[in-house]
């Protein structure tokens, strides 16, 4: 191949990853964001930020209201997620019970949906004294395994806007600093835990992963706590376990 082509190839696999990350910004603020907001979050400069939306906007992958103003992503990315017939639920379903049953705890799947997280799926545990949920009650972030596990998958400026949003709603007082170190070593270890800092007596362990849509969910066991101090490491082996198994899932 010659040193032009090779050039040109590089190029363009460049293009391609500058305007995924372009995409995943806009995905993390349905609201829209500006070309100076979202060059910052790329790291890259406002020009080649304009360029690459307007050759996204020509495909209708994003688009902006009048007159330049907030760009989102558009009707295209839609129309693509859709096609692709994907059901997390239904892919994580033997996965949770597989969970469920060799902890003999809950296992309870959810989403990232603005500022909580909804419950989508679960599957009980066998101890009489179980911690269950009902699929569709919303969770906070900053108080739960699974929301925190949520949070850590986010840029750091979009984390902290929703941590300090649900403490002013919540009328709390936070510490930041430390709350994004405690996300730091989430993302590290791939866990969050919950000890009994959104029910007393419940603690549980969470880990998040994005589908093949993007979209955030987690994995979490809620567990009494008096259970939960003697399985905590159990139960960190099995969610790890079942996390390894969604990402070596076949795409559908």
């Amino acid at each position: 191949m010659a040193e032009t082509e090779k050039t040109v190839g590089r190029n363009g696999i460049q293009v391609i990853a500058r305007a995924a990350a372009i995409l995943r910004v806009l995905r993390e603020d349905s609201a829209g964001m500006s070309l100076g907001q979202i060059a910052e979050r790329v790291g890259l400069p406002r020009s080649t930020v304009q360029r690459i939306i307007g050759a996204l906007q020509e495909e209708r992958l994003v688009i902006s209201s009048g007159g330049g103003g907030s760009i989102r992503l558009g009707p295209e990315i839609t129309a693509l997620s859709e096609a692709a017939h994907y059901s997390v639920v239904e892919e994580c379903r033997m996965i949770l019970s597989d969970l469920s049953q060799s902890l003999g705890e809950t296992a309870d799947l959810s989403v990232l949906r603005g500022r909580g997280m909804i419950f989508l799926d679960q599957v009980a545990g066998t101890h009489r004294l179980r911690a269950v949920s009902s699929v569709g009650d919303v969770f906070p972030l900053t108080s739960t395994a699974n929301g925190r596990a949520a949070l850590a998958l986010l840029d750091r400026p979009l984390a902290q806007k929703l941590t300090m949003a649900e403490w002013r709603d919540r009328d709390r007082e936070g510490d930041w600093p430390a709350f994004s170190a405690m996300l730091d070593q989430v993302a590290q270890d791939g866990v969050a835990f919950d000890e009994d800092q959104h029910t007393p007596g419940i603690s549980a362990v969470g880990a998040a992963f994005r589908d093949l849509r993007g979209e955030i969910h987690a994995i979490s066991v809620p567990i009494p706590s008096h259970r939960f101090k003697t399985k905590r490491t159990r139960c960190v082996e099995a969610l790890t376990e079942a996390l390894t198994r969604i990402d070596q899932q076949p795409a559908p």
